[in-house]
């Protein structure tokens, strides 16, 4: 049975990851991009790839996502819920791809990275957490990346990112986000070249961030 890991307290100590995705949806995001944005996710969930390394610890993963644009909009897409089956990913999948932006707006990496924290801070309590943010641009408007990072809540927390290309010059954009937004030991840009490689870059970022946890735990420090 599908169930949010709100509902799920025994849960929170056997989770292995808190994984909560972050797709931006400002005005430089034109419906055709947003459509391929919203199916290359859910696609990328439903890869047969991407379900075996989601499974492929005894450990579950805990899921999210949301979606963001200027400093006061961000909007929960999927809350958080435990994936310990194939069906779990198959219903994550369907409920990002039947989802609606509600609004664009300017692009404010630092409060999309505020409100990750806060949904990170009513996770269950998971070994790792991550925060899998998406950008096809630079901060231009309200909270900056730095002042978010202020937030204690990223002491425990990694943020990888995907560049997408097509607003921006994509390797400014790659050195942008390497530079200001990634933290956290082994956090890592991945590049998509446009908005039609996105579900290919999406499954290969979610596959590394899921398998180096299981190689971390097979050869820890």
């Amino acid at each position: 049975m599908i169930a949010t890991l709100l509902s799920l307290p025994g849960t929170a100590s056997a989770c292995r990851l808190a994984l909560a995705l972050a797709v931006d949806v400002s005005v430089s995001v034109d419906q055709r991009e947003y459509a391929l944005q919203r199916n290359g996710l859910a696609n990328a969930l439903r890869s047969p790839d991407v379900i075996q390394a989601f499974l492929g610890s005894p450990a579950p993963v805990a899921l999210a996502a949301y979606e963001w644009s200027g400093p006061s909009y961000a909007k929960v897409v999927l809350d958080w819920t435990l994936v310990t089956s194939a069906a779990d990913m198959h219903h994550a999948a369907d409920t990002i791809a039947r989802y609606s932006r509600f609004q664009s707006g300017s692009t404010s990496i630092g409060y999309a990275l505020d409100f990750g924290a806060d949904l990170m801070a009513r996770a269950p309590r998971c070994q790792h957490r991550t925060i899998d943010l998406s950008a096809d641009g630079k901060n231009n408007d309200g909270l900056t990346p730095e002042a978010a990072f202020r937030n204690p809540m990223f002491r425990t927390i990694t943020v990888n990112a995907l560049a997408v290309g097509g607003s921006e010059v994509l390797d400014a954009l790659t050195s942008y986000l390497s530079e200001t937004v990634i933290r956290g030991a082994g956090a890592f840009v991945e590049v998509a070249r446009n908005h039609d490689d996105f579900e290919r870059a999406m499954k290969r970022k979610l596959i590394r961030e899921v398998k180096s946890l299981a190689l971390s735990e097979l050869h820890p420090r």
